[in-house]
Order: C-alpha cells, then structure tokens, then sequence
C-alpha cells in the first residue's frame, strides 16, 4: 500500500478530511477550496464553512471532485468503518511503550512507521484518532503528538482516577446526603439508597474527614460538590454521620480535629520497635541502688511516673525524687518517636485514659511499680529548715519502689499522724506553699467534679459527683512537683544544660497572691493571668512563684517532660545534652501545635459531658454563684460542675454583687454546639 503523506498534496475538493468537533473527530468531504477556506460536507450529511487550519494533519484519499453526494455519503460511510475497524485493533500504550524516552514530540507519520511496515490514509486516520482519546499519554500539539514522561502519565492516570471517583461519589453523595439530611430533620430512619460499596466506603471517609476537618484537596471538592443545598448547620458532616450510623452517638469530633488516636490501637504498627526496646531494657537491667521510695497517685493512675523518700539532714530536709526514665532506650527521630510526639500528652477523659506512650511502656515496662526494678532520674534536693533549696544533685540509678499508695490513705495516715515519713513530707510541702506565697504564687483551689459515665451511646447515662478531696497528700505531691521541675531548672541553668520551660514572665499585683478558693476570687485571679509560654530561656512564673520552671516530673505522660528528661540524663550520662538550644527552639513551634490541639481535647470534651448532664435536668434548678457582673452579661459560676454560664444582667435583678448566690435553670442545652442558656434565675 502506498503511504499517503500528510498535509501532502494541497487540500482540493475531492479530498477526505478530517477536523475536531466536539472533542471527536469528524469525517468530512472537501466539496469547495478558496484561499484557505473550505466548505465541507460532513458524515452527519451538513455543509460547513472551515478554515484549512482547523483540519487535523491526516488527509486523504483524493477522490473524484465529481462524486455525486451519494457517492460521498457512501465513501465517508466505507471510511469511517474502516477507520473503526483498524483503530480497535490499535494498542496506543504499547505505542506509548515503544515511544516514551525516545523522543519528546513527533509527527504521526513517525508513529504509524512504528506500527506498520506500510500504511495508507484509514490508518494514519485511526491511528491519529487512538493517540487523541489516549489524553493520559500523549498530547496533541498540531501538527505533532507530544510524548508524556512515564512520571507525567502516573499523574495523569492518578488525576484521571480521582476525577472518575468524584464523578461517581458526587452524584451518590447527592442522593445520599439529601436523604440524612432529610431524615435528621424530621426526626425519622433514613430511607438509604443503594450504593456501590466503594463509593459508600468513600463516602463515609469523606464524611469522617470533614467531621475533623482533615480532608485533603480533592475530598474538599468532592465534599462541596454533595453538601451543595444543605443547610450550614454547625457541625453537619458528625449529624449526617450519626444518622447513617457510621459514628456513634456522643462521638468525640475533638479527637478527629486534633488527629488523636483513641486507646492503644495505634501502637500494634509499632510492636517491632517496642519489642526492639524491651530488649534493650532486659540486657541493660542493673541492680537497684534505692529500694525505700513511695508512690502516691489517684488509685486508677496506671503511668506513675514519681516517687519519693524523705530525711532530715541537718536541721533541714534532704527530698529524693525519682522520675521514670522511658527515654532510657528510645530512638529519638524514629516512627515511633514521631507518632508519640504527634500525641503529645496523655488525655484523661470520662470515657477513660488514652496514653502518650505505648501501654506496653507507659503503664508497663517503664511506669514505677512497686517491686520491679525500673531506670530512674534520682535528684537529692537538700533544703534549709524554712523550705528553701541549697543545691541540687541528679544522678541516674535503676529503683525498686517500697510501694504504690494512693491519695486517700497517704491523707489519713498524715492526718492520724501514722507515718513519720509522711508527717515530714507534710511539713517541708507546708513550708514550700508559704515561701511560693511569699514570692507572689496565685494558688487556685476548687472543687473537681468526676463525671462518670455508664451505658454507650443513646443509652449513656452521666453522673456527677464531687471528688472527696485529700489536701495533705496532694499538697505533698504538688509541692514536691513543683520544688522537682524548679530545682532542675535551676540546676540546668547553672551548667548550661538547655531545657523547654513553662515562663510567665509578667508582673502581677500583689492582690493576686495568696490562696483563692471563692469562684469570684479565682475569676478574678485568672484574669490577671496570662497564658505560660513554652521556652527554652530560664524566666520566671509568676502564678507558681518561681524563678523558672522546667517540666519533667511526667516524662510518661507529657512529650515536653520526656524532652527534658533526655536533655538532663544526656548530660549526666556523656557531660553534653541530646539537643543544644537551637535545636530545642526548632521543636517548639510544631509541640506548641500539638499541645494546643490535644489540650483543646482535654478541656472541651469533659465540658460537653457536663452539658449533657444538665440538658437531662434542665428544668431542675442548679445552685450558682455571680463571679462577674461587667458589662451587659453577667457570668455566673456552678462550682459543683465547674461550669459557667453567661446571662443578661437585667434576668438577675438590680443589685449584683460578686459572691451572689442563686438558683438557675435553662431554656436550651446544646451539649455539641457548647450552648447553654438560662431560663430563671432566682436569688437565694
């Protein structure tokens, strides 16, 4: 067969030729030529008026000029089902194959010689029209056919297959999300429609991610796309969610926004790594050095990460602390690492503890129980008579815990005078409070409600009760943490070892230290306060009333602890810290981050429990305290819940003081959208 070369011969009535119409290519007849402009007659039996440029680089054959319109009709019929024909035996990936890394672009004629030892007009016709719709691969340029790079392809078919999919999940997602909506709001079961199991499971990864606001570009799309015409209710992806039953009722969107794992799941991808650490920690178990040290937790804390013995020496005090070491075989930079850091703090929610470190670590292998011998940071802190600190000397040793005591019998055996040990320990926390005090420390006591949940879902039930508190013990423990992350920031300080410290470096007036316990006292005081800076420079805080404060008392359950405790054992270890200060500061933007999120987990989700439990009993009055009468609104404060609540001024009467007391209830409880509104307030 004899080749026919393109845009050969001048185009000339006669000629079969081809030009794009509608993304397709259309079969015409050239009836007319003159000065570059064409009148045709197309397959479709029209007569059009085109311009040569506008015809596609394969013509032929030229035929009679004379041809009478049948005869056309008939030769563009025989044609184009011979273009059909030899296009549907066309591999254009294998051409692909062949082409890509040879050349960047060529002429068809250049394909076809690859294809054919000869061709003629119907091939290089079929063969053009196979590499157009082959859009993944190639890319028209007339009068040649670029030749996409293999890189290039992988993301056109990638994009191509996301278009696809948003396609088909979109007009789903229409349907779907109109008839939760529907169903949501009057009240009934969805009437779902049939849907193709991966488009339902795409569906409800798109609903998930906007629940946490984490859906990436092409889900925001898609997203836009099935929302379109619903109303812009707070919260719409979690409402259509729990209609569909792809989340529970009362589900924690907190944890999603924050990208927080819930439980220990997430730490089976790490089981090598932790296996890797257990082994480590089996060959390099020494002799424990101090066999006396007490625990004092909650009795439901798993993590303990403190402990403590204590003398007199001298006419003052000699404190040891020990503080779990679960950096002690860690491989900082690691996946595990990384994910651990992403966590970044233990939460404590009704619904239970999720913990910052692998359990199998965290409450296991590092946490100080009693009788096994654990790694530890032991710091000496030698005191004078009045409480204050002399000098301060860490060391590393591997302990033995006497015991594992809890708040409420530590308290008794103080207050019974039981327990000389303890009755010191007492005194020296006594005599720390009085000299932060006298340093300007704002300490602010009030009472902690525990929210306890049974049931599960629609069936959950909430109580509240106050915690019975233990003010000796826990003054122990909260002095002693306090004296732990001061001194060794102290210390740090005097041999150069950089540490991340919590600063508040603000000038307070002397009315804001003292002991608050009022709810318009500690309202007031808070308002003196502004937030604690996360820092590598030693300053003081103001609220605690020290110089500096490093934390590292909870190296288990706080990633700035753990930070700090590999900078402190480094040094001791080798006579140089893990990170210098450069490198501390670069970790702090993305920590803040990270502390910011979990900690908004922290602090809202116990608050929406706390509505919940009202909206059940929200006819029933509540006591109430006025804390703040500024402004328009008032705030008044439920210190039994731990909750306030804002009301206009005008619904509490004419004269208002700080300290009022009053019943209240509520016209609306929205425990999700954090709404709470009074209905009466009436004074006591």
């Amino acid at each position: 067969m004899a080749k026919t070369i393109p845009l050969g011969p001048s185009v000339r009535p006669g000629m079969v030729v081809e030009f794009m119409h509608g993304d397709q290519p259309q079969l015409a007849w050239v009836l007319e030529e003159s000065s570059g402009k064409l009148r045709l007659l197309t397959i479709n039996k029209r007569e059009i008026k085109l311009p040569t440029p506008r015809l596609l680089p394969w013509q032929g054959p030229l035929l009679s000029a004379d041809a009478t319109r049948q005869d056309i009709q008939n030769i563009l019929n025989e044609r184009q089902e011979a273009r059909g024909e030899i296009q549907a035996g066309l591999n254009v990936m294998e051409l692909w194959e062949l082409a890509q890394g040879e050349l960047e672009s060529a002429p068809l004629t250049w394909f076809a010689d690859l294809v054919w030892d000869e061709w003629d007009a119907d091939h290089l016709a079929a063969l053009g029209r196979a590499m157009l719709q082959a859009k993944t691969h190639f890319k028209f340029r007339p009068p040649v056919f670029e030749i996409w790079s293999a890189e290039k392809v992988e993301q056109k078919l990638r994009l191509q297959a996301e278009e696809k999919e948003r396609e088909a999940i979109t007009a789903a997602g229409q349907t779907l999300l109109g008839e939760l909506w529907g169903a949501y709001s009057q009240g009934r079961k969805p009437r779902l429609p049939e849907i193709a199991p991966d488009l339902a499971k795409g569906l409800s990864r798109i609903l998930r991610g906007k629940v946490g606001e984490t859906l990436d570009e092409n889900d925001r799309k898609i997203w836009t796309a099935i929302s379109k015409g619903l109303p812009d209710t707070p919260h719409l992806a979690l409402l259509l969610a729990q209609t569909w039953s792809i989340l529970p009722v009362h589900h924690n969107y907190h944890l999603d926004e924050a990208e927080y794992d819930w439980g220990n799941d997430w730490s089976e991808s790490f089981s090598i790594d932790i296996e890797q650490i257990k082994e480590r920690f089996s060959n390099q178990t020494e002799p424990s050095e101090i066999e006396d040290l007490v625990s004092i937790d909650a009795s439901t804390t798993r993590d303990i990460d403190d402990a403590f013995r204590i003398e007199k020496h001298g006419t003052g005090y000699r404190l040891t602390l020990a503080l779990a070491r679960p950096e002690s075989h860690w491989d900082f930079g690691s996946p595990l690492d990384k994910a651990v850091l992403h966590r970044a703090s233990s939460l404590y929610l009704p619904e239970g503890t999720s913990h910052m470190m692998p359990e199998q670590l965290g409450t296991g292998l590092y946490s100080l129980l009693e009788g096994e011998a654990r790694p530890a940071l032991v710091t000496d802190f030698f005191l004078a008579a009045d409480g204050s600190l002399e000098r301060v000397e860490p060391r590393t040793a591997w302990v033995r815990l006497a015991s594992n005591t809890t708040y409420e019998i530590t308290d008794a055996a103080i207050r019974e005078r039981t327990d000389e040990s303890l009755m010191l320990a007492h005194d020296l926390a006594t005599r720390l409070l009085e000299r932060r005090l006298a340093s300007g420390a704002c300490v602010i006591r009030r009472p902690e409600p525990i929210v306890t949940l049974e049931g599960s879902g629609a069936q959950t039930s909430v109580q509240i009760e106050l915690k019975e508190p233990s003010p000796r013990s826990e003054l122990v423990i909260s002095e002693f943490m306090i004296l732990a992350n001061a001194g060794l920031a102290r210390w740090a300080a005097e041999h150069e070892v950089p540490l991340l410290h919590r600063t508040q470096d603000i000038a307070l007036p002397p009315e804001s230290a003292g002991i608050f316990t009022e709810p318009a006292e500690i309202l007031r005081s808070v308002k003196l306060l502004l937030p604690p800076t996360l820092e590598t420079s030693p300053k003081r805080h103001a609220a605690l009333g020290v110089p500096a404060y490093a934390p590292i008392t909870s190296p288990l359950r706080r990633y700035t602890d753990f930070l700090n405790m590999a900078q402190v054992c480094s040094f001791l270890s080798t006579g140089q810290p893990r990170l210098d200060r450069e490198e501390l500061d670069q970790i702090i933007p993305h920590l803040n981050m990270r502390i910011q999120a979990v900690g908004a987990v922290q602090r809202f989700r116990p608050r929406y429990w706390k509505l919940v439990y009202l909206a059940k009993r929200r006819r029933e009055f509540q006591p109430a305290v006025l804390v703040d009468e500024a402004g328009p609104m008032a705030t008044l404060a439920m210190p039994h819940l731990q909750v306030n609540v804002r009301a206009p001024k005008k619904m509490l009467g004419d004269k208002l003081y700080p300290g009022q007391k009053f019943l209240i209830n509520f016209s609306r409880i929205d425990p999700l959208n954090n709404e709470i509104r009074l209905s009466e307030a009436l004074e006591e």
